[in-house]
């Protein structure tokens, strides 16, 4: 028997998924609390413990792999000429290796801006700026901000090709801990993701985890290989486009809602019409947005922000909840437990307002515009609406009782906006929290780690 164990070291939990290869199947699950702040090996041991309990006893792994999203994950900031072009190509790229970008700056960056990257304790900084053969002087400027600062985490610039030379001089000039990948936007609207990404996932296994205490754990396992997001993008994309004969589930949509974030993953293609203009940077056809105000503990308070005092009027008026007062019950409380149902009511309120606002902020947009020749559709980001797989995962969706109340708020629920929500999707959810392991899985098995993500989907009525 070919067994392997995958590990998700997550923010709050350690997540074990223990795998037979050859029966393409799961053996066993557990989690505990992570222990990072301590010692990452101490939750570990006590989720292999139970997992062990329920496999009848010790079990030999042919291969124990890690993802991580543990203290913190991997905070970055992007900094780019454009708002609209090169801030936000980096910015994607930034979200498609696992970060959560914590800073994005555009322009010349000031000696404030650059000690908030020193504030808010940044691990990687990606510097992009100008298609080829454009503008050098804004980028070349903010790197000498960066290096007068003198700045010490790692630096990877991903801009206008022609300063290459002047980049690498200056990393030397200052000492700086510097990385060159191809420009992450080389004509203007298209997006180069893979060279950026490579990079900051090989600082992230040589220098990140470490820092982080969780290399620590190397010694019990094989080898920790992704960001925990970056595993969930991999399972995803493998999910939808299948792999060899076997077919994957199409095109989805996947919601991640936690205590502090809510993540938001898209595999499809930007449109299939013809008849739209598509304005803006060339959207990713596996792209995921993270947002980092909306939450059920950590980030309660986001989600009530993010509303207007007339939508939190309506959802009292229509539910008898004071929402407010409930994310800050949850915000002082991040260990709160729902007790009673009406606990369980306003902690569903919060998920949904999450999926809702997550999705708001993630589906692309379409304007009617009249023009001589009669009416035209200008598209900016993904259109959704033909999406048919919605899943949910995530404590707050798999532990409620109302899981596919809250997914559908990713949906298209009310009528004559501009948002390109799924219009007819059919919910799934990751009851076993198994797609990041999946995602690992997938490193040495994907046909494997497909049919047994199909097997567990399980499916919403």
């Amino acid at each position: 028997m070919a067994r392997y164990l995958m590990i998700d070291f997550g923010s709050t939990f350690t997540k074990l998924v223990a795998v037979d290869r050859e029966r393409e199947d799961i053996l066993a699950t557990a989690m505990r609390p992570t222990t990072v702040t301590t010692d990452i090996r101490t939750g570990y041991r006590a989720a292999l413990a139970d997992l062990e309990e329920r496999l009848g006893g010790p079990v030999a792994f042919d291969r124990i792999v890690a993802c991580s999203s543990a203290a913190g994950g991997l905070k970055m900031a992007a900094i780019g000429l454009v708002e609209e072009l090169t801030v936000e190509a980096a910015k994607r790229v930034c979200l498609g290796a696992g970060a959560k970008v914590d800073l994005v700056l555009s322009h010349h960056v000031t000696k404030a801006e650059v000690k908030k990257i020193l504030d808010k304790k940044i691990d990687i900084v990606l510097l992009a700026g100008g298609a080829d053969g454009g503008n050098t002087e804004c980028a070349l400027y903010n790197l000498k901000m960066l290096g007068e600062a003198g700045l010490r985490i790692p630096i990877v610039y991903a801009g206008n090709k022609d300063c290459q030379d002047d980049v690498l001089a200056l990393f030397e000039t200052y000492g700086l801990e510097g990385h060159v990948a191809e420009n992450v936007m080389p004509r203007i609207n298209q997006l180069n993701v893979k060279s950026a990404r490579d990079a900051i996932r090989d600082i992230f296994l040589k220098r990140i985890i470490e820092a982080k205490g969780i290399k620590k754990i190397e010694d019990e396992i094989d080898e920790v290989v992704l960001p925990t997001p970056e595993a969930v993008l991999t399972a995803c994309e493998l999910l939808s486009k299948g792999y060899m004969n076997e077919p994957g589930m199409g095109e989805l949509c996947v919601v991640d809602i936690g205590g502090a974030t809510t993540d938001m993953y898209s595999v499809c293609h930007a449109t299939k019409r013809s008849d739209v203009i598509l304005r803006g940077l060339e959207e990713p056809y596996a792209k995921r947005t993270v947002e980092g105000d909306l939450g059920v503990r950590w980030s309660a308070p986001g989600i009530v922000q993010s509303l207007s005092e007339e939508e939190l009027k309506m959802v009292l008026l229509d539910t008898g909840v004071d929402l407010k007062a409930e994310a800050e019950k949850r915000f002082a409380d991040v260990s709160f437990l729902p007790l009673t149902p009406e606990d369980e009511y306003a902690d569903r309120l919060l998920a949904e307002m999450c999926a809702y606002k997550a999705m708001s902020r993630h589906a692309g947009r379409m304007e009617e515009v009249f023009t001589p020749i009669g009416m035209a559709y200008n598209q900016t980001g993904k259109d959704l609406t033909d999406v048919r797989t919605v899943i949910g995962t995530g404590g707050p969706i798999i532990r409620s009782r109302f899981a596919r109340e809250i997914l559908a708020k990713t949906s298209a629920v009310f009528r004559g906006t501009q948002e390109l929500r799924p219009a007819r999707p059919d919910f799934y959810l990751d009851s076993e929290y198994i797609l990041a392991a999946m995602g690992l899985f997938a490193r040495i098995d994907p046909l494997s780690a497909l049919r047994i993500m199909k097997k567990h989907m399980k499916p919403l009525q």
